[in-house]
C-alpha cells in the first residue's frame, strides 16, 4: 500500500505534539521534517534531542520518513559561492543534518534549498555545478555511514539556474557513482520546468534505481488536487513501476490554510489510491 508523509511545515503554526496528533489523526503515515521548524540552528540538535523527538512523533503511531529544505537555516549558507570557508561550514551542516535524519529514523534527504545553490556574481553554471558535485560526494559518505539517501532535487528555473531538471540531476548523480546519492521527482518543479508529463518522467527514470523519493504538489504552488495536473496517472505509475518509497505531501500555498490544506490532500490522494487497489 502506497504510504503518504506530510511536509511539517504546512502545520508549523502548531506545536510538533499537535502536529504528529492532527497528521495521524487525518491519515497520514509519518512526518518529513523540515530542520528550521524545530530550531534555527538545527545542525546544534543533539542526538538526545533527536532521540526525543523521535520518541514524540512516534508515539503518535507516525514515523519520521526524512528531512527537506535542509539549508534555509542557519542563514547565510552556499555550496556554490566563491567563498571556500562558506562552503566547507555549509557542507558541515550538511553532514550534520544527515546524521539527524538517521537519529530520527528518517530515510531520506531532499536537497532543494535553491537559495544556496546559486551561480556567483562573475562565475559560470559550471563552475557551481561542479562545487555542488563536490559537496555532494563528500556528504554521500556521510549518508552511507548512517544509512539514509541523499537526494538532490532539480528545482524549476524560476528558483535556480543550477539543476533544474532529472536529467541534469540524474547527471550530476551518475558523476559522482555513489550508490547513498540519488535524485528524485517534485511534481510541482517538475510540471514547470520539464518536457515530459510526470507520468512519463516516472516511467523514463524509475527503472534506472536512481529516483529516491517523490514529493506531491501542483505547479500552482498548491496541494495534490488543488489545480490542473491530474495525480491520479501518477499514482498509477509509480505503481506500475513498483515504487515503495513514501509519497510526500509539500504544498506551498495553504487555501485556505494548512491543516485544511493537509486534510484536502490526504483525503483526495487515499480516495485516489483505493482507486488502484
Amino acid at each position: 500500500m502506497m504510504k503518504f508523509s506530510l511536509c511539517n511545515e504546512v502545520l508549523a503554526g502548531m506545536p510538533l505534539e499537535q502536529q504528529c496528533e492532527f497528521a495521524a489523526t487525518i491519515g497520514y503515515q509519518g512526518l518529513e521534517i523540515a530542520p528550521f521548524t524545530l530550531s534555527d540552528t538545527p545542525e546544534r540538535i543533539s542526538a538526545r534531542e533527536a532521540a526525543r523527538i523521535r520518541a514524540t512523533v512516534e508515539s503518535f503511531g507516525l514515523v519520521v520518513t526524512g528531512l527537506h529544505w535542509l539549508l534555509v537555516k542557519p542563514t547565510g549558507l552556499s555550496l556554490t559561492d566563491s567563498d571556500a570557508s562558506l562552503r566547507a561550514r555549509t557542507l558541515d551542516v550538511m553532514s550534520r543534518l544527515t546524521v539527524l535524519c538517521a537519529e530520527l529514523g528518517g530515510k531520506v534527504l531532499v536537497h532543494g534549498s535553491p537559495k544556496q545553490r546559486q551561480i556567483t556574481v562573475g562565475e559560470t553554471l559550471d563552475v557551481a555545478v561542479d562545487r555542488l558535485q563536490d559537496a555532494l560526494a563528500r556528504v554521500g559518505d556521510v549518508a552511507a555511514a548512517n544509512s539514509v539517501i541523499y537526494c538532490l532535487e532539480p528545482l524549476s528555473a524560476h528558483e535556480t539556474p543550477v539543476i533544474n531538471t532529472i536529467a541534469e540531476a540524474a547527471a550530476l548523480v551518475r558523476g559522482v557513482g555513489h550508490p547513498n546519492l540519488r535524485t528524485m521527482i517534485d511534481c510541482s518543479a517538475a510540471g514547470l520546468g520539464e518536457s515530459e508529463p510526470v507520468p512519463d518522467l516516472i516511467d523514463r527514470w524509475l527503472p534506472t534505481g536512481l529516483i529516491g523519493h517523490v514529493q506531491v504538489n501542483d505547479p500552482n504552488r498548491r496541494g495534490p488536487g488543488q489545480g490542473e495536473m491530474a495525480f491520479a496517472p501518477i499514482l498509477a505509475g509509480l505503481q506500475r513501476n513498483g515504487y515503495t518509497g513514501t509519497i510526500s505531501v509539500e504544498p506551498f500555498d495553504y487555501i485556505p490554510n494548512g491543516p485544511a490544506t493537509a486534510a484536502f490532500c490526504i483525503g483526495y490522494l487515499k480516495a485516489l489510491r483505493e482507486a488502484l487497489a
